[in-house]
């Protein structure tokens, strides 16, 4: 009988046991960490990756967590059906808490550009989702487009003539937009009716692409009629402003419109504010030449010059500059044929070519007989506007021009060339400013190399300064494999840095200058050991910023202009 006691408790004994470990009960707690390790493994161990953040510490705090919301739900001391509800909202907690700390970690960390940085918002991706069938039931339709007055331009339907043209419309934006394209052109080729989309990457334009001319006029037309500019005014200069969203992005796109002996072309510029705002700091100056800028801010008297290549920063220096004078303090206005961004607290006064209108230099002249402490003049339009500021009162007001030219050295034999008279021309000079623009190499790709002592010399190092240098690369390493790096889209480049070379130019120059001795100014600027563009460009190459190629590309003397008649090629007007 004692026996039969026995076992039956023994019996009991093991049903309990079997009822702690129903199958059910440890699935159920497998759940949370499904798509957990998806997440850790198919997300964020590729962004570690892609942007060089630190993936072994990484994986190690994905893995502690893991073990520390796993050793929570066997260790909790709660009893029946209870612990497992508890012990699943702890495994979710642990695991999103780790979510959670490398989203926000890695949105930090400046590796990674804020259009790829990772969001939590999950209702988003509801609706990306339901956005891409909806473009796909329409056929190739991914953007809202907005005209200057907010209203949405409606999608035409399938059949319709008009929808193979809102395609071909859109995805010259959208190539632009993935390619970070600043600038799109449209333009003919001069031969057999052709036309040719040209991108402006980081300042440099992409090989045309041929387009029919038939297309093109049909593409150009509909961006002109989003714009609701005139479809019949094929030559007069037409310029509104668009938006054009894609999911939660918005950008704005600068349509313009514009004739030539060719044809009529067209001009989309991305972003167009966003283009030239930059502070001081991030203009790209060396330490002496900020020096040097601050000083020729403060003096606050005659003409400075702000001088570059064309498509490389005029726009964006010469805002930069004027909003280093305060505008609540100061009379402080800029002259301008396009205004490319709002400049707080400035007045910006817009010129605009009439028939019955003043000229741009009589237009000038006004506005310098209003005594204003700051003018800004974003271009010497003809000889006329020079002499007009060259004439004026300068110990009251400080005039920017923004001129075209390579070297503080050739704008200032320009300058004085344009004006006619040396002695007034030289009286009023203050300072130059010449710059040129160089693509930074893509900190995610860039590939580190010991330089020869060759190349060194040719830089004009000593062969010990230089242990490293850095080169373009254009691919990433993914879990051993070469990928094509996310930032830069292959190019090794990612973003734009001004390259200067700052001169101030006190009574002494300008003694020099009205006696037309160039050689003693050239002297002059070397006895003051100022950096060069060229001397600019290659501290940035030593420092990693850019590549001996890009100095090279850069600082390479530009051909002379070519003269009427020669073949001379347009430019895209770009100001940024």
């Amino acid at each position: 009988m004692h026996y039969e006691i026995a076992a039956t408790g023994m019996t009991w004994t093991l049903g309990e046991a079997m009822m702690l470990v129903s199958w059910w009960k440890p699935l159920l707690l497998l759940i949370p960490f499904m798509p957990w390790a998806w997440l850790v493994s198919a997300v964020f161990d590729k962004h570690a990756g892609k942007y060089h953040l630190p993936r072994p510490n990484w994986n190690l705090l994905h893995l502690g967590c893991g073990l520390v919301a796993l050793a929570l739900a066997i260790i909790l001391p709660i009893e029946g059906i209870a612990a497992i509800f508890v012990s699943l909202a702890a495994i979710t907690a642990v695991l999103a808490i780790d979510v959670a700390i490398f989203v926000m970690v890695t949105n930090r960390d400046e590796r990674v550009p804020e259009a790829f940085r990772l969001k939590l918002d999950f209702s988003s991706l509801g609706k990306a989702r339901a956005d891409r069938a909806a473009a796909k039931r329409q056929g190739k339709v991914e953007l809202v487009l907005r005209r200057p007055d907010k209203s949405v331009v409606a999608v035409p339907s399938i059949d319709a003539p008009e929808f193979p043209v809102r395609v071909a419309a859109e995805s010259i934006i959208l190539k632009a937009i993935d390619n970070r394209a600043a600038q799109i052109d449209i333009a003919p080729t001069g031969k057999d009716n052709q036309y040719a989309v040209t991108y402006l990457v980081d300042s440099l334009r992409t090989p045309p692409e041929a387009m029919p001319g038939a297309d093109a006029i049909k593409v150009m037309d509909y961006w002109k009629g989003v714009a609701k500019l005139d479809l019949q005014d094929r030559r007069r200069r037409l310029v509104n402003d668009v938006t054009v969203e894609r999911g939660d992005s918005k950008k704005k796109i600068r349509i313009t419109s514009m004739g030539s002996q060719a044809g009529m072309r067209l001009s989309l510029l991305i972003e167009p504010e966003t283009q030239v705002r930059r502070k001081p700091a991030d203009l790209g100056l060396l330490e002496p030449q900020m020096d040097e800028l601050r000083k020729l801010v403060e003096e606050e008297a005659g003409v400075v010059l702000l001088a570059a290549p064309p498509d490389a920063g005029r726009t964006t220096t010469l805002y930069t500059i004027v909003k280093m004078h305060d505008a609540y303090t100061k009379n402080v206005q800029v002259v301008e044929t396009e205004p490319q961004d709002m400049l707080e607290g400035a007045k910006q006064n817009k010129w605009e070519q009439q028939a019955d209108g003043p000229e741009f230099s009589t237009f000038v002249r006004s506005l310098l007989r209003r005594d204003p402490d700051v003018l800004g003049v974003a271009d010497l339009v003809d000889a006329n506007t020079a002499k007009e500021i060259a004439k004026a009162d300068h110990e009251r007001t400080r005039v920017y021009v923004s001129v075209r030219g390579e070297s503080v050295l050739s704008v200032i034999q320009q300058w004085l060339k344009v004006v006619g008279d040396t002695e007034i021309a030289s009286k009023c000079l203050y300072g130059v400013v010449a710059q040129k623009l160089l693509r930074k190499l893509c900190t995610n790709c860039k590939v580190a190399y010991q330089p020869s002592p060759d190349m060194v010399k040719r830089l004009g190092l000593p062969p010990d300064r230089v242990k490293q240098l850095f080169k373009r690369g254009g691919q990433v390493l993914i879990k051993n494999k070469p990928e094509i790096c996310p930032l830069c889209q292959g190019t090794g480049y990612l973003g734009l840095e001004g390259i200067f070379e700052i001169f101030t130019i006190g009574p002494a120059e300008r003694t020099l200058l009205a006696k037309g001795d160039l050689n003693a100014i050239k002297l002059e600027y070397k006895k003051r050991n100022l950096p060069t563009i060229q001397q600019s460009a290659i501290k940035k190459a030593i420092d990693g910023i850019t590549s001996v190629e890009e100095v090279m590309r850069v600082t390479v003397e530009a051909r002379p202009e070519a003269q009427p008649g020669q073949g001379g090629k347009t430019e895209a007007g770009a100001t940024a």
